[in-house]
């Protein structure tokens, strides 16, 4: 079994329960006591509600993830206490654009739990992807 890591204070990571095979893309298990902070699917939209990026998932992706960071804020949570990420893509093929973009927000060793889900289409066409996140803020 992998050692659990903890960042200082938040969540403690299992990245791979013995049995279980190790993914580089993300932790297995986050456990964390405090206050819970669920954050709905943050879609690709500037301040304005313009669409960021027609057609290009990095830039979405850069998007969303800038949109999860203000709503966390807003919250009073950061990347560092978000312990599942949902995302919903149009096309797996993007996925590599959305780690990317994770990337700047959140180290390798602080991955959270993760699920990816291809769905046929999200609330508009243009949209190619939406990212929810759980958090939960050490008391």
């Amino acid at each position: 079994m992998s050692e659990p890591t903890r960042a200082g204070r938040g969540p403690t990571r299992i990245p791979a329960p013995a049995g279980v095979f190790p993914a580089a893309q993300y932790t297995h298990v986050v456990t964390a006591t405090g206050r819970l902070v669920a954050v709905s699917g943050q879609l690709p939209l500037d301040k304005d509600g313009e669409l960021v990026g027609a057609g290009d998932p990095a830039a979405q992706a850069r998007q969303v993830f800038a949109n999860l960071r203000r709503c966390l804020a807003a919250a009073g949570a950061g990347f560092e206490d978000v312990v599942k990420l949902t995302y919903f893509v149009t096309d797996m093929a993007h996925m590599p654009a959305i780690r990317a973009a994770r990337a700047a927000h959140i180290p390798d060793d602080r991955l959270p739990a993760s699920s990816a889900i291809q769905v046929a289409g999200l609330v508009a066409p243009e949209f190619l992807l939406e990212v929810e996140a759980l958090a939960v803020v050490a008391a």
